[in-house]
């Protein structure tokens, strides 16, 4: 696992923290692709569940690469994999999930279209506990080329399907440390404003659903989800029009009000958040249509339809 001169096409980083059950799947589909000029930088966050000894499992593959760190979180951890490898291009596998085996091989092409290109990403399969894989239902269209505007409304970039272009890394930054949440947001917007996506129509990345996983925070979610937007506006007033911005600010404030009402009974401040989102963009229907089955639930009565839309 010591450092070598040997540059590779790509370098894959995951993070991890006490998942010993589920990181070696992980490592291992990383290093069955059927393109191999890789590495893999696996970035101990201060595990304490025998992740040393798994990987030594790996140890005999010179692609393989360990560190370990005091817990710092995974913002820390995932910059240092960057910074300790050298890949031209980099990846990324949650420690829990696992990689298609042609990932690189269709991804990678994509970036040979033209310099500008600084992100390719794809879609997801879930692998539930039954051991049934299944598409990831999404209705969120994904673009490619300029995305700032579409980023800043919503998050459409799977992080474990995204691969980046170690030159844009270099020149605008990797994970803003400031953030625990959200990072990879915060840095797909940062790296649109300077360079294209591409996204390649096929699933690449499986993402593992297993009992006992970390549950959301949603009110750390959303503080982070508005800090990261404030910051974005600040440092590119004249990246998004005004339009967009506003749009962008309603969904959040109604994502938010859904999850008050829903996940904790907050009917009252989620009535508050619907209505400063349709401060923002009065015409705003999700708005509306949230604030009637907000009001129907606060009474006592069982809005119709599935019980995630509120």
């Amino acid at each position: 696992m010591a450092n070598g001169e040997r540059t590779p096409a790509v370098s894959v980083i995951i993070a991890t923290y006490n998942m010993g059950h589920y990181l070696g799947d992980a490592i291992a589909s990383v290093l069955a692709q059927t393109m191999d000029d890789l590495d893999v930088h696996v970035v101990d966050d201060g595990s304490t569940d025998g992740t040393r000894n798994l990987v030594k499992q790996f140890s005999s593959d010179p692609r393989m690469h360990y560190y370990w760190q005091e817990n710092a979180g995974q913002t820390r951890a995932k910059n240092r994999g960057i910074q300790s490898s050298r890949g031209s291009l980099v990846a990324f596998c949650d420690a829990d999930d696992m990689w298609k085996a042609d990932k690189l091989e269709r991804q990678c092409p994509l970036f040979d279209r033209a310099e500008t290109v600084g992100v390719v990403y794809s879609r997801t399969a879930k692998l539930l506990e039954s051991g049934a894989e299944v598409e990831a239902a999404d209705t969120i269209p994904k673009p490619s080329g300029k995305v700032t505007a579409e980023l800043f409304k919503y998050n459409f970039v799977p992080f474990g399907t995204a691969m980046v272009r170690r030159r844009c890394l270099d020149q605008l930054g990797a994970f803003d440390e400031r953030y625990r949440m959200g990072i990879d947001w915060e840095l797909w917007l940062s790296l649109s404003t300077a360079y294209e996506f591409e996204f390649l129509d096929a699933v690449t990345y499986v993402y593992r659903i297993w009992s006992g996983q970390m549950s959301t925070n949603w009110r750390g979610r959303y503080e982070h989800c508005f800090r990261i937007m404030e910051d974005f506006l600040s440092k590119h007033p004249q990246a998004i029009p005004a339009e967009v911005t506003h749009e962008a600010w309603a969904h959040s404030f109604v994502e938010r009000a859904r999850a008050r009402s829903l996940l904790s009974g907050e009917h009252s401040n989620a009535i508050m958040d619907v209505a400063t989102a349709l401060r923002y963009k009065p015409s705003y229907v999700p708005a509306w249509k949230l604030l009637g089955r907000i009001c129907m639930t606060a009474a006592g009565i069982r809005p119709t339809g599935s019980p995630e839309l509120l």
